[in-house]
């Protein structure tokens, strides 16, 4: 969430940046609305303490009583005008950076560069599903009469594939010198310090999902809520990998905190019938391999940096063309105060699609969490916070299956995930 002197002392500013998000200007009016009327009555409670107070050491004890009641029904108005006050300011979303774009929507996006060349084939290229269904590596037609709609069954070296994967990723974010070789790209001295792998829960508790800013009442449909257990199924590592600091104080010198997290995922894809229906592009669960910092203030733009050089630095090895996006105000995510997506080039549609997203958070995250860093010289402040996709694994299948297929159906295994595996490439079972 934002500060709340920043609402208080620069409510312009604020209007302004939300309505450059697409987000009501008047939940601005309405927040200083109920916090002057909150300020108004915490003073005034504050006073009948005092006065409460003195009422007692004179003996007053008529006058003592008459204050305690008021002082009660006070504390019973300021807790639903809290409550309310706290629902309006969660749903303002963060400022976007001074260097985002504005826009109305995707159309406005800016490309900042290009990699790769996009592949020739001396044959009309399949798509993945054409490609899936003929190697017998995805199945989606069991999976809907056992599963429903937008699920599948990834098998035999398409789903050793996804370990493979899994396992690259794991091996290059903790490898010290990969990391510093690719640091040193953002600055000479910028930390070089590995990421911790983890497998986190991927069911988070509702108070959680809304201090991660990734939960509310206009996103709650797009969640799968599991009533009797009052749990949510997270949509990224991400969700449960921010929480991992939630009301802690960090010491300044074990900044960054790097954590890379593989889990399932999953998406109700409200809304979004019709489009992306046909094979595994935009499905309800899916696994991902999702990067998460927690940085110094003054590092943490520079971070956002990082993880994006890390995305290509991967994607170039597996040599897949791709552009990397600069998105506008109004195709951000609430919580981001910049976004960076990479698309990768996908041959059967003849077009880029968005594969990669890394957001930086500045301390809208953190100050929900209440997620701090103790300087060494004793004052403490919000962490700032980052997040960036490292693989989305079906989508980077499909880029993988489009870009590497053969004239005779079957698809070559990039070569950093040779090693990996017994094959380097999956043909059709005679």
């Amino acid at each position: 969430m934002l500060d709340v002197n920043l609402i208080r002392n620069n409510p312009d500013a604020v209007r302004e940046g939300i309505s450059f998000k697409k987000a009501n200007p008047q939940l601005v009016d309405d927040f200083l609305a109920l916090d002057k009327k909150w300020r108004e009555l915490v003073k005034e409670t504050d006073d009948f303490r005092a006065e409460q107070r003195k009422a007692g050491e004179s003996r007053e004890i008529k006058k003592a009583k008459e204050l305690k009641v008021k002082i009660q029904k006070n504390e019973e108005q300021l807790k639903d005008i809290e409550k309310e006050r706290e629902r309006i300011l969660y749903l303002i979303p963060n400022l976007p950076m001074a260097d985002v774009p504005v826009g109305k929507d995707e159309s406005e996006n800016q490309v900042l560069r290009n990699w790769g060349e996009i592949p020739k084939f001396d044959f009309e290229p399949k798509d993945h599903m054409e490609l899936g269904e003929a190697l017998d590596i995805i199945d989606v037609k069991m999976a809907a009469d056992i599963s429903g709609s937008r699920f599948n069954y990834l098998k035999g070296g398409l789903a050793m594939m996804e370990f493979a994967i899994v396992q690259y990723v794991f091996s290059i974010l903790t490898d010290e010198k990969i990391i510093e070789k690719i640091a040193k790209k953002i600055s000479s001295d910028f930390p070089a310090k590995p990421f911790v792998p983890v497998v986190p829960p991927v069911m988070i508790k509702p108070e959680v999902y809304i201090r991660m800013a990734r939960l509310n009442s206009e996103n709650e449909d797009e969640k799968f809520y599991l009533q009797k257990d009052n749990l949510y199924l997270i949509g990224s590592a991400e969700h449960t990998l921010g929480p991992l600091h939630m009301d802690q104080t960090i010491d300044e010198l074990r900044l960054p905190l790097r954590y890379v997290g593989f889990s399932t995922s999953f998406r109700r894809e409200a809304g979004s019938y019709g489009k992306d229906t046909r094979g595994i592009l935009r499905v309800h669960q899916f696994d991902k391999v999702e990067m998460e910092s927690f940085s110094l203030p003054e590092l943490s733009a520079k971070e956002q940096d990082f993880f994006v050089a890390i995305q290509e630095y991967m994607l170039q090895e597996l040599k897949l063309p791709y552009q990397v996006m600069l998105l506008c105000t109004g195709d951000m995510g609430g919580p981001n105060a910049k976004q960076i997506d990479i698309e990768t080039w996908i041959p059967s549609q003849n077009k880029y699609r968005e594969t990669h997203s890394a957001d930086f958070m500045a301390d809208y995250q953190a100050r929900r969490l209440n997620t701090k860093v103790k300087r060494l010289d004793g004052k403490t402040e919000l962490v700032h916070m980052n997040d960036a996709t490292a693989f989305a694994i079906g989508r980077i299948l499909i880029a993988i299956m489009e870009n590497y297929q053969q004239k005779d159906g079957s698809i070559l295994v990039p070569e950093v995930l040779q090693k990996y595996l017994n094959f380097s490439a999956i043909r059709a079972i005679k």
